[in-house]
């Protein structure tokens, strides 16, 4: 029988390491917690064949069965990723996957993913706190040279940290329903304040058994992150128990300017927030 697939997506800094350590606490879900490349593979895969003679020439002549072997090829590729977990569920972690969801839901019709949201403002101050900590060592994207307004503008740009994730967000209500169903909302926020209760939800979302997890006891089936990966800008610290997180001091220029540029997510995912 082969296990659920779980993907585990969305923004940055908004508490992916943290739930995939709960996640690997319920005995029927296998949960590596580290940053997958299978999203990436099945992503790359798509653009190689597109471009490949071969493959042109024979959807003239035979699309569908021609089109019937891409579906299968890609669909055993992902499922045989996992092909050794004997769990009933499978956490796949990569902040692609809400991008490419309709795709996925095309090989791995039950699907499900959780999307780990976050208020934006919170977000860039991780990002920047942590850049001061590190201050000696550049972005992968350079932007350590830029004052801390300039190095925002970019972080929320279309293709930066921030700002990519934000796009698949935005398109979250142009999906039709029946794609949306298979998308779980995970603020960082319900997460820290509530834990056993969000992660009772989730279990019962994934429809899994009731579990209730240990949220003093985290590190038992957990897989540190490399973080020199990403200049150490974007750590996947990961802590012995849930505490209440720091509050990052925001400049009010930079946090006014989120959360007019970005309205609709607060409207979207934070209803009420004043």
């Amino acid at each position: 029988m082969k296990p659920k697939f779980i993907g585990v997506t969305g923004l940055p800094r908004a508490g992916s390491t943290l739930l995939c350590q709960l996640l690997a606490q319920h005995p029927d879900i296998h949960c590596e917690g580290h940053s997958s490349p299978l999203c990436n593979t099945l992503l790359g895969i798509r653009r190689m064949i597109s471009d490949d003679q071969f493959f042109l020439s024979q959807l003239d002549n035979s699309f569908d069965s021609c089109y019937g072997h891409l579906t299968s090829a890609m669909r055993g590729f992902l499922r045989g990723w996992n092909q050794n977990c004997d769990k009933q569920a499978v956490v796949d972690k990569n902040r692609a996957w809400l991008h490419a969801i309709e795709m996925l839901l095309y090989i791995e019709p039950e699907a499900k993913l959780l999307v780990c949201i976050r208020d934006l403002g919170q977000i860039y101050g991780s990002i920047e706190a942590q850049h001061q900590r590190t201050i000696l060592v550049d972005f992968i994207d350079h932007l350590a040279d830029y004052d801390r307004f300039g190095r925002a503008n970019i972080l929320f740009a279309n293709d930066k940290a921030i700002g990519a994730p934000l796009i698949s967000l935005h398109a979250v209500p142009d999906l039709p329903k029946e794609v949306q169903k298979h998308l779980y909302f995970v603020r960082f926020e319900d997460m820290m304040a509530q834990p056993v209760a969000c992660m009772s939800h989730i279990y019962a979302w994934l429809g899994l058994s009731e579990f209730t997890i240990d949220p003093e006891n985290l590190l038992a089936n957990s897989t540190q992150e490399s973080d020199s990966h990403y200049h150490m800008k974007y750590p996947h610290k990961q802590s012995s128990r849930i505490t209440d997180p720091k509050k990052h001091e925001i400049p009010p220029r930079i946090q006014a300017q989120i959360e007019t540029a970005y309205a609709w997510f607060y409207q979207q995912y934070y209803p009420g927030k004043k």
